[in-house]
Formats: C-alpha cells, structure tokens, sequence
C-alpha cells in the first residue's frame, strides 16, 4: 500500500447556472498577461455544444490521453520514436480557429475619431496582431445557451442520437464547467521532453516550471481536455495551477469561492498509487468503479499509517476525515468523473444533473397540484448521454447515479410537505434516512467551511523530500522532487 494524498474539486451540475462567474474570477487573477488572452484555465461549457476548444472531445483528431497496448497504456500523440521528429511540429494541435482569436474594442475611437458624417463606432482589433477585425466569428463562449442549436449541438460526440437536438419535445440543456483534471496519471506530464510538467508530491497539483519548459507543446497535443495552452508571448506552456498559493494557506479556488450557485465542493482524498497501474487497463465501462477503488478509507489504521510514511501531515488526514469529496464519490457513490475512458485518472468530479419536477402529465397537459418526480428513463437529459460524458459508456453507473439522487428529492419533498415517502424509496436506491440527510445538507444548507475542507500547507509538517522550492515565475511554478516522478505513481511511459 502506497498511499498519497490529492486535492480534488467536485461540481453539482444540477446547481449551475451557467453565470460564468468562476471563469472571470480566474481570469483576473491568472491569465490576464500578453500572451493568455485566448485562455480560459476555468471555462463553462453549454451542453449539448462543441465546448472549448472547439471538439476538444473527438480524440480521433487531436490524439490525447492513453490507450491501452497490450499490457500496458501509450500516449496516443505518438511514440517516443517520432518525438524528435516532431520536435517543431506538432500535427494534432488545436488552431487558434478552434479556440478564438482573442479580441478587443477600440473604445478610444469613441472619443478621439476625427469629426465626420457618421456616428464613430468602437471596431473589434485583434488582441494577437494589433490589427482590425472585420467580423468576429467566435470566441470562448460563442455558443452559450444554444444547447438546441443543431448549428453546435449536433457536433457534441456525445450524443446517442442526433435526433434528440432536432425536435423540441426532446431538446435538452446543461452547463458543464471545467478546469484542469489535476489527473493521477497524467499525459501531460508524461508526454513533455524536458519534464517541465510535473505533479507534486504533496497535493498532486500538476504544475509547468517555466524555467525547464521548451515550448515544444507536446502537452498541448497529449492533454484530452485541452487544459494546457500556449503562451505565443512568453513561448511557454501554462495550465491551471488550483490556485496553489490560495491553497496552501487553507483558502478555496478562486472559482469556488466566487461561485454563485455554490456547485463547488473542494477536499482531501487519500488514493493507493500501487492500484493505478491495474485500473488503467480496466475497461472502458469498468473505469468508473476502478477509479472509486483507488480512494482510500481516511479512517482505516492502515491507510492512516501508510499516508504518515509518504510525509502526508495529521491536518491533512484530519481533513480526508471530513473530506466533502471523500463522500461524494466514496460514501455515497453520487458523483462521476469527467471521460475516464481517457484513462487519464481525472481528480475532478461530477455530480450528473436531474430533471425538474414535472407540472403536466404526459400528453394531456393536464396540470398537477404538486407536480410529480419523473423516472430515470423518462428524464430530459437521456442516460446514454451522461453514461458518455461522465462514464466510459457505462449506463448502469450512471443509473445508479440518478436512482439515488430522484430517491433523494423524493425522499426530501414528503419531508418538508409533512407527507413521508416510503421508506423503501431510499433503501431501493442503497440509501438510508441518515445517509439522505447528510446529503441534502451538502447539496443545500452546508456552510462554507462543510463544502470546501483545505488544510493549509507548512514546511515544518512535510517530509524534507517534500519541501518546495522557489523556480521560475515565483509562486507560478515550483522545482520538482524526485517523489513526483510519474513512474512512481503508478503510470508507464511508453
């Protein structure tokens, strides 16, 4: 047993609103340098749509993540045999047409054009060359709220039938923000030449010294979620860092604490890393439940001796105890990570979202007195969909999912209308009258301090081996240890 410990964020997509808050907050704080203004390192995606970059899911173009090669995973960018060969090109980049180009308004003309005959507009200029842009044809955000436009929906690959964006009675809508995965077995970190890329040892956060990075983008191509982006000023790789310095004094992400709908949760899980090997060749559908198995129990004896041995401090087994994430995807088996099948190892997860409740009743548009909690099979966000989006294809999980949380809003509702459902609706779902309080508490009423669990980080509690350096940009980056090495946490480089 090789236990460590990670920081992990989860989102309860049920509570987006889609405000795009957290993506200002982090854009004001990190990448509003020369050179970061196409990036968005936290970005909310309307869905069903083509996301940010463009299709950044069709992994047949842009050839990111691992896959499974006999006995072992390989990068899908290419073998090491043709790094070299394609040390100054890389064929499955994204184009700055797949993200935006980045834009701004000549405001100043407003006030300082010469007097003439027309009313003086404010005219787009490009961010990159200086130069005016005559029409813009997208950005970040293009497609915000058109979930039922065959124009972007029809392009989401995980749709299991086209038809479902074409007809109204079946059109569908959801937000899915992102940041960086901070996977366990990154390809992004493997795929670097020069080992920029690194995953510390303390938190699992995967950061890029900037000092050792080349510009190559062999990250850039490896990353299936497109979290690593091109400085074009700096010729340097940046990513989110999880708000590291916010972090390590025990304050929350930037975007977690700006969220409105306060879907966030962040928190402590301890993991075994000798378990990551055999989970990465799991399939597709069993990748879900491998994942959940490499979680530790923070209250088992052995796991707590373990997790002592690799420097992990009493604060921070102190706070997987209470850990928010620990319980939503452990105890309570509520929430899904984001395309496992890219056996990537994604540390963010989500908890899929539900159907309102319905006020007419099937075809008859006969209204309800108080309405009625729809079946799995009957909700407006199909199954297969999420199965594709959040678990390798695997429907019977993300059933299992949804039975537990329509169990849950059944279970709430006769509560707070003094008409107490059947006791067999929570145990039909594997809850039961404790286990549902605890989770209405995280989903509503749980304080800040409940949703959000960080013990702050202090030299004098690491292992000397631990202990950070100072490189690069300062705070953005830090020197790596001999403990981060991606061979000693489970993964195999090809």
């Amino acid at each position: 047993m090789d236990v460590r410990a990670q920081i992990v964020m989860a989102f309860h997509l049920d509570k987006c609103i889609g405000c795009h808050t957290c993506s200002l907050a982090c854009k004001n704080i990190w990448s509003d340098r020369r050179g970061t203004e196409y990036m968005w390192w936290n970005n909310v995606e309307t869905r069903p749509g083509v996301g940010y970059p463009k299709r950044w899911e069709d992994q047949e173009r842009f050839r990111g993540g691992w896959k499974i090669d006999g006995k072992k995973v390989t990068l899908k960018s290419m073998p090491k045999g043709r790094t070299l060969a394609n040390l100054f090109f890389q064929p499955n980049l994204p184009r700055i047409e797949d993200y935006y180009e980045p834009f701004d308004f000549d405001y100043g003309n407003l006030a300082g054009a010469p007097e003439g005959n027309d009313q003086p507009v404010a005219g787009a200029l490009s961010q990159v060359s200086g130069e005016p842009i005559e029409q813009i044809k997208g950005s970040a955000n293009w497609d915000d709220d058109l979930g039922g436009s065959t124009l972007y929906a029809e392009w989401d690959p995980n749709l299991p039938n086209r038809e479902l964006v074409q007809k109204f009675d079946t059109i569908f809508m959801q937000y899915l923000p992102r940041i960086c995965n901070h996977c366990l077995h990154p390809s992004c970190v493997a795929s670097c030449p020069s080992r920029a890329l690194y995953k510390r040892g303390e938190d699992g956060v995967v950061l890029v010294d900037q000092n050792t990075c080349r510009g190559w983008r062999f990250c850039v191509s490896a990353c299936p979620y497109k979290k690593v982006y091109f400085n074009w000023k700096s010729g340097k790789a940046e990513k989110c860092i999880f708000c590291y310095p916010r972090v390590e004094t025990g304050q929350v992400n930037a975007c977690a604490q700006s969220c409105v709908g306060r879907i966030r949760f962040v928190g402590v899980v301890l993991y075994d890393a000798d378990l990551v090997e055999a989970a990465l060749l799991k399939k597709d559908a069993e990748l879900v439940e491998a994942m959940r198995g490499l979680i530790m129990d923070p209250h088992d004896p052995q796991v707590q001796q373990s997790a002592a041995r690799n420097g992990v401090s009493m604060q921070w087994l102190d706070a997987a105890k209470n850990s928010p994430i620990y319980a939503l995807v452990k105890k309570f088996r509520v929430a899904l990570p984001l395309h496992p099948e890219f056996r990537t190892l994604p540390m963010t997860w989500y908890i899929p979202s539900l159907a309102p409740v319905l006020s007419v009743l099937g075809d008859t548009h006969r209204l309800l007195d108080q309405g009625i909690i729809p079946k799995v099979e009957n909700l407006r966000v199909p199954v297969q969909y999420l199965a594709r989006l959040l678990a390798g294809g695997n429907g019977a999980v993300v059933e299992e999912v949804m039975q537990k949380l329509l169990a849950l809003r059944t279970f709430m509702r006769g509560e707070n209308l003094g008409k107490p459902a059947d006791p067999e609706v929570l145990s039909r779902a594997g809850l039961d009258r404790e286990a549902a309080l605890q989770l209405y508490r995280l989903f509503t009423t749980a304080g800040f301090n409940e949703r959000n669990v960080i013990p702050p980080q202090q030299r004098e509690d690491q292992a000397p081996e631990l202990r950070r350096k100072e490189a690069g940009f300062g705070i953005l980056t830090r020197v790596k240890s001999e403990r981060t090495d991606l061979t000693q946490r489970g993964g195999k480089d090809d």
